[in-house]
């Protein structure tokens, strides 16, 4: 029987453990699904290769005090939820560490201080999520969920408890309703977002409803109070079909401010966490009211418009126009048009002759996508070189992946001037692997 002392956790939420070589020294590593740090298990392996094995736990011998029953009865099953076996501070506790690890391997930094994290309900919070749409003709019946656990196939989940209780409650509905359609076959998903009082599905459909389809997604909006979007062809086309308007939007009351969105637009799947995270964020930008501030990678305008009712001017930048026109109309809609301006640029592709051009920013606020910011990084070690003036003198990094923030943070420690005082994460999407986080860096 393979039996295996797991000693930490992977990007992945896998128990990690190593087989011994005859002299007794660390060999292969195991990645063992289900398992937890300083538990012992036995693994039956699934893939291998060289250096490495990946493997399902089989007996448990030892079990960690951190090891908790799943409250989804289909944890295992869905691919949603990674990490309901282990209790949901420790789960923080672990983000960190992942943190902690990726900017010390990837970025050899260490910052000043370690932030208390940011994290709140653990159920119950996603407010936006895809919903696959599959007619399982074998099975008699249209399943509508996430994806199964690496699988193409989606989970026969008759409720979710990371969804809110009342969209959990509508998941059998949903089924009989696409069942019931004449493009049963020709609807591949259903989007998630909800807003204040307001939850909006989007409908995707690779084919015309017909009038009676039309009126069966009437009846289902007003039994439980949805609103439908319906969606031909990319996230561009989705436009409300019932009720015809929308006041879809969150809000910001730190900062009195009201985000209206489309429900195929990049918002914070938390709004809870959403609404500390721009708190935090810019309490520690510290903008003074003379300042001037750049928000790159702004989207509609999340940071931006907080950063409007404290700064004396903000701009925000993203990479779609799109998108920007969008944030100045949320910019005009909060009345807060005379205090921001956005501009269109390729922020993978900026340099430091861009950054020029942009002119004197005393702040920066970023907040990448996954691929993070290395251009940017790039093009601040530049500016050193011959407008070092132009260098702001703090930034305060919003990050989705732990590993581009650390390969930044590299950047602007090690050859960018700047000094790491302050990190930490913030836990987005509790029971998953998925860690986002912020940092500060402080020109020397």
């Amino acid at each position: 029987m393979n039996k295996i002392n797991i000693r930490s956790f992977d990007m992945d939420a896998r128990g990690v453990g190593h087989l011994e070589n005859e002299d007794g020294t660390p060999g292969k590593v195991i990645f063992v699904e289900g398992a937890l740090p300083g538990e012992v298990v036995s693994f039956n392996t699934f893939k291998k290769k060289a250096s490495w094995e990946a493997a399902n736990m089989g007996t448990l011998f030892k079990e960690s005090s951190q090891r908790v029953t799943p409250k989804c009865e289909y944890f295992g099953v869905c691919g949603g939820c990674s990490m309901q076996h282990l209790d949901a501070n420790a789960q923080v506790a672990m983000k960190q560490r992942v943190l902690e690890d990726n900017l010390g391997h990837i970025g050899k930094v260490k910052p000043d201080m370690m932030m208390r994290p940011i994290y709140g309900p653990t159920w119950g919070y996603r407010y936006r999520a895809r919903l696959s749409v599959r007619n399982v003709v074998k099975k008699g019946t249209v399943l509508v969920g996430f994806h199964e656990k690496k699988s193409r196939f989606v989970a026969n989940m008759e409720r979710c408890e990371i969804l809110p209780p009342h969209v959990s409650a509508m998941l059998l509905p949903l089924r009989g309703l696409i069942a019931s359609l004449s493009i049963l076959e020709e609807v591949p998903q259903i989007e998630l977002a909800i807003g204040e009082g307001v939850t909006a599905l989007v409908l995707r459909i690779m084919a015309a409803l017909s009038a009676e389809d039309e009126l069966k997604l009437k009846a289902f909006a007003d039994e439980y109070k949805v609103q439908w979007w319906l969606q031909t062809k990319g996230p561009e086309t989705a436009e409300p079909f019932y009720p015809a308007t929308s006041d879809l939007h969150y809000l910001l009351p730190e900062f009195g401010v009201k985000m209206p969105f489309k429900p195929t637009d990049f918002t914070q799947v938390n709004h809870h966490i959403n609404r500390v995270l721009v708190d935090r964020a810019l309490r520690l930008l510290d903008v003074q009211k003379d300042e001037r501030i750049a928000d790159l990678f702004c989207g509609l305008g999340n940071f931006t418009l907080p950063i409007a009712t404290l700064a004396k001017e903000v701009v925000g930048i993203e990479g779609s126009t799109s998108l920007t026109e969008r944030a100045l109309e949320n910019a005009i809609a909060n009345g807060l048009q005379d205090k921001t301006s956005f501009s269109t640029r390729n922020l993978f592709e900026v340099t430091a002759e861009d950054l020029v051009a942009l002119g004197k920013f005393d702040r920066y606020l970023v907040d990448p996508p996954r691929d993070g910011a290395m251009a940017l990084c790039q093009a601040l070690i530049d500016l050193g070189k011959f407008a070092p003036h132009l260098k702001p003198k703090r930034i305060v990094y919003v990050s989705c992946s732990p590993g581009t923030l650390a390969r930044d943070a590299g950047m602007l420690v090690n050859l960018g001037g700047y000094r790491m005082t302050k990190a930490g994460v913030v836990n987005m999407f509790p029971h998953t692997s998925h860690v986002e986080s912020m940092a500060v860096f402080d020109l020397i």
